[in-house]
C-alpha cells in the first residue's frame, strides 16, 4: 500500500531570511556589566594566584573558592588580603582588612578536599539542624561552614566572648580577627596567668551559657581559648553541636575533662566531673 504524504501550506513568507532582521544583536548595558565583572574576576583571580602567600595553598583556592572570596570583596567585607594566621586539616586562617566598620578580620577559607572530612561527619549527623546531610564531601564541607558562623552567632547571642561573625560565602568565613598588626592573640596555653581562678570562674561560665542555650563546644581546651585585649574568648565553634546531638553528653564530658586538666596545672584543685555537675546543674537547655 503506498502512503502519501502532503505539505504545509507557506504561511504567507515574503523572503528568505526577512526574521533575522527583527534580532537585536546590540550590546545591552546588563551585557557589559557582565563582561566587566568576568573581566574584574579574572584580574582578581590572577593577582591572588600569584600573591606568594598563597602560593603555598594553590590546593585551597579552587575557582568556586576564588569566586567566593571575589564576593565577598564586592559586598565590601572584605579589602585587602593578609598572609596566613593558622592552618589545620580543614581550614586556612589568614589576616585580612575588612570593611570600615570591620578593621582588621580574619578570614577562614575551608578546604572543599579536606581529608578529614568524615571527621566532621561525626559532628553534623545527629544534628537536627542538619538533617538531611549526606555522604557527599563538598556538602559536608559547605554545612560545616555555614554551621560555624550559626554557632557562633547563638554563642554570641548568649552572651559568650566569641569571634564577631561578620559574612559567610561557600566555604569562606569572615569573622573579628582577634590580635593585632597580623598577629594572633596568644591562646590559654601561651598566655602568662596570673590569677588562674579567675580565668576558670570565666571559661566556667562560658562553657554554662552555651550549655544554657543548647550547645556543647565539642572541642574544648586551652588551645581554643584566646586572650585578647584583657577578655578570653572561646574560637573554632565548627563542631559545637546540640544538646539534641546524641553524642552531645560525650562530648560535654571530655569538654569538662581538658578544661579541668589545664588548671589542675595552674595548681587548682578542680575536676572534670565536677565541672560537668555545676554545668548541668545550673544550665536550663530545655527551657
Amino acid at each position: 500500500m503506498t502512503e502519501e504524504y502532503s505539505l504545509l501550506e507557506p504561511d504567507n513568507a515574503e523572503g528568505v531570511g526577512d526574521e533575522w532582521e527583527e534580532i537585536d544583536v546590540s550590546d545591552t548595558e546588563a551585557d557589559k556589566i557582565a563582561r566587566r565583572r568576568d573581566r574584574e574576576f579574572n584580574e582578581f583571580r590572577e593577582r591572588l594566584k600569584n600573591t606568594e602567600q598563597f602560593k603555598v595553598e594553590q590546593s585551597v583556592f579552587d575557582d568556586a573558592t576564588l569566586a567566593a572570596l571575589y564576593k565577598l570583596v564586592q559586598d565590601g567585607y572584605v579589602r585587602a588580603f593578609g598572609g596566613p594566621v593558622s592552618s589545620g586539616k580543614e581550614a586556612t586562617v589568614y589576616g585580612a582588612l575588612g570593611g570600615e566598620e570591620y578593621g582588621e578580620v580574619a578570614v577562614k577559607v575551608y578546604r572543599i578536599n579536606a581529608s578529614d572530612f568524615r571527621d566532621m561527619r561525626e559532628y553534623l549527623v545527629g544534628d537536627p539542624r542538619f538533617e538531611e546531610l549526606s555522604g557527599d564531601k563538598k556538602r559536608v564541607v559547605l554545612a560545616w561552614v555555614r554551621k560555624e558562623f550559626a554557632n557562633l552567632k547563638r554563642a554570641q547571642k548568649a552572651g559568650v566572648r566569641v569571634p564577631n561573625p561578620i559574612a559567610v560565602q561557600r566555604n569562606v568565613l569572615v569573622m573579628e580577627f582577634l590580635g593585632s598588626d597580623g598577629e594572633r592573640a596568644p591562646t590559654l596555653d601561651d598566655a602568662h596567668l596570673e590569677n588562674p581562678e579567675t580565668a576558670f570562674e570565666v571559661v566556667r561560665e562560658y562553657m554554662r551559657r552555651l550549655y544554657d542555650v543548647g550547645l556543647v563546644h565539642g572541642d574544648l581546651s586551652e588551645y581554643n581559648i584566646i586572650v585578647h585585649d584583657g577578655e578570653l574568648c572561646i574560637i573554632d565553634l565548627g563542631q559545637a553541636v546540640t544538646v539534641h546531638h546524641p553524642n552531645s553528653g560525650e562530648f560535654l564530658t571530655r569538654d569538662c575533662a581538658n578544661v579541668a586538666s589545664f588548671f589542675q596545672r595552674q595548681g587548682m584543685d578542680v575536676r572534670g566531673d565536677e565541672l560537668e555537675e555545676w554545668i548541668r546543674e545550673n544550665a536550663d537547655p530545655d527551657k
